[in-house]
C-alpha cells in the first residue's frame, strides 16, 4: 500500500477541504503547544533518572532539623517508600517545605483545585528570572522539567492506585473534588510552555527527546538478535526488538506498542506479504485504527512479519494467543504471563544504547521511536505530510505537535555540512565551467 493510499484509507484524520492554514489563530497555535507539552511530559517522567543526573540537588535543600523540616520528611517518607527515589523525594520535600514556609496551614496531603497553581509557583520560584520577582533563582529549563517530573511521581504516590495518571479533571458530582495529577493539568502545561518561551528568548534551550533513526534500528537489530548471546538473552532480545520495530514503523509511543494484543494482530491465510495490526483508542482518538504493514524482503531488519514469526517461536505453546502481545521472559528463557511494562522496556532501551556505545543515550526516551518513525517516513520514504498525519493520528490543527516530531535540535545533524550539496561534485564543476564560458 502506498503512503497516499494508507492516508486515504485511514479514518483517523478527516480532511476538511475548506481548511485554511491562514485562518488558524494564535490561540489555536498555543493550544497545540500545550498539547505537545502534555504529550512530551510522559517521556520526561520515564526519563526522570536521567534528568536527575543533570541536576544540582543543592538547589533543593530543606532544614530537616526544624519542626517544619521534620513534618516534611514524615509526610514524604510515608508516601514514597522506595529508597531508590531519594533524589525525587528531595524535590518533593523542597516543594512541601516551600509552601509550608509560606503558609503553615497548607496541607501537603490534600490535592485540590489550587494544586496546579502550587506546582507552577514552586517551579517559578526555582526557575524564574531573578529580574522578574524576589526570590526567583533563575535555574535552567531542565530543572523545571525535572521538578515537574519529580512532582508527578510525588502526586502519583500521594493519590495511590485509585486515580488515573493521565488526566486532571473536576469531579462530575462534587466540584470540590479533583481527579488525576495536577502536573497533567492544562494550567501547568500552559505555564511550562510560557516558561520555555522565556528561557528560549534568553538563550536557554531545553532538551527534547532524540529520535531513533533507521540506522539506530539496524543497530538494535544486530545487537538484540546477536547469535553469540545466551538463549535467554536472545529470546529477550527478540521480544525487545519486535517492540522497537513496531513502535518505529507504526509511529507509536512505547506505552502504545505495549498495549497491542494478540487479538489485534491478524495474519490472513494466503496473504504472505502483509499483516494487519489494530491499535485501540489513543490520546488523540476515541476509536481503534488498523495498520497494514508489509513484509520487506529487500530489508529483513525492517520486516514486521519476520519479527512476529520469531516472537511466536519464542512464545511457543506456553503462551496462549490472547491478551497483551508482549510478555516478560524469565531467567530460564521462557515466556511468562506477566506483561512487558513501559518501565522495563525503557530501562532495556537505555541498556541497549549504552551497550552500543551511544554517549548520548540519556537523550532517548519512550517517544524516540514515534519521532524516528515520523522522520523515516518523511526523509527516507518520501511520504507527504498529510500521509504522515494520517498514519500518526494527527489532525490538521495539530501541525505544531507533528512538526516537533519532524525536527529536534538534539537529532543527528552531523551531516549538515552536506545539506547544500544538491548536485554531485562533478556536475557542479561542469555547471560552473559552462557558466563562465
Amino acid at each position: 500500500m502506498s503512503p497516499a493510499a494508507a492516508a486515504e484509507e485511514d479514518d483517523i484524520v478527516h480532511h476538511d477541504p475548506d481548511f485554511n492554514l491562514a485562518t488558524v489563530t494564535a490561540e489555536e497555535c498555543d493550544e497545540q503547544l500545550v498539547q505537545a507539552d502534555l504529550e512530551e511530559s510522559d517521556s520526561y517522567v520515564d526519563n526522570i533518572d536521567m534528568l536527575m543526573d543533570l541536576l544540582s540537588l543543592k538547589q533543593f535543600k530543606t532544614n530537616e532539623s526544624s519542626h517544619i523540616g521534620q513534618v516534611v520528611s514524615e509526610v514524604v517518607h510515608a508516601h514514597i517508600k522506595d529508597k531508590t527515589r531519594d533524589r525525587h523525594s528531595r524535590i518533593a520535600k523542597s516543594f512541601i517545605d516551600y509552601h509550608l514556609q509560606k503558609n503553615p496551614k497548607w496541607d501537603p496531603r490534600r490535592v485540590t483545585e489550587q494544586s496546579p497553581q502550587d506546582v507552577c509557583e514552586f517551579i517559578m520560584q526555582k526557575c524564574g528570572d531573578p529580574k522578574d520577582g524576589p526570590g526567583f533563582q533563575g535555574l535552567g529549563m531542565s530543572t523545571a522539567v525535572a521538578a515537574r517530573a519529580a512532582l508527578t511521581l510525588w502526586f502519583t504516590c500521594l493519590q495511590g492506585d485509585s486515580e488515573r495518571t493521565d488526566e486532571w479533571r473536576q469531579d462530575t458530582t462534587d466540584p470540590n473534588i479533583w481527579h488525576g495529577l495536577p502536573t497533567r493539568s492544562r494550567y501547568v502545561s500552559r505555564f511550562m510552555v510560557g516558561l520555555g518561551k522565556k528561557h528560549a528568548k534568553a538563550g536557554k534551550m531545553s532538551q527534547s527527546v532524540r529520535a531513533t533513526l533507521v540506522e539506530d534500528i539496524f543497530r538494535f537489530h544486530d545487537h538484540c538478535l546477536n547469535p553469540n548471546q545466551t538463549m535467554t538473552e536472545r529470546r529477550r532480545g527478540i521480544v525487545r526488538y519486535c517492540a522497537y520495530l513496531l513502535a518505529f514503523l507504526m509511529m507509536l509511543r512505547v506505552n502504545e506498542v505495549l498495549s497491542l494484543t494478540f487479538e489485534g494482530v491478524e495474519n490472513l491465510p494466503g496473504e504472505r506479504d502483509k499483516v494487519y495490526i489494530t491499535l485501540g483508542a489513543r490520546k488523540t482518538t476515541t476509536h481503534a485504527h488498523t495498520y497494514t504493514l508489509f513484509a520487506k524482503d529487500d530489508e529483513p531488519r525492517l520486516c514486521p512479519k519476520r519479527m512476529l514469526i520469531l516472537l511466536g517461536m519464542v512464545y511457543g505453546k506456553t503462551i496462549r494467543p490472547t491478551g497483551l502481545l508482549f510478555r516478560k521472559i524469565n531467567n530460564s528463557g521462557h515466556a511468562t504471563k506477566a506483561p512487558l511494562t513501559t518501565a522495563v522496556l525503557h530501562r532495556s532501551l537505555m541498556t541497549d544504547l549504552q551497550a552500543l556505545g551511544y554517549t548520548t543515550w540519556a537523550l532517548y526516551g519512550t517517544h524516540s521511536f514515534r519521532r524516528g518513525g515520523c522522520q523515516f517516513r518523511i526523509k527516507v520514504q518520501g511520504w507527504a505530510p498529510d500521509a504522515v498525519a494520517a498514519w500518526g493520528g494527527w489532525s490538521q490543527l495539530e501541525a505544531v505537535t507533528m512538526y516537533r516530531y519532524f525536527y529536534s535540535p538534539n537529532d543527528n545533524h552531523e551531516y549538515m555540512a552536506e545539506y547544500d550539496r544538491n548536485y554531485p561534485k562533478r556536475v557542479c564543476m561542469r555547471l560552473f565551467a559552462s557558466a563562465s564560458a
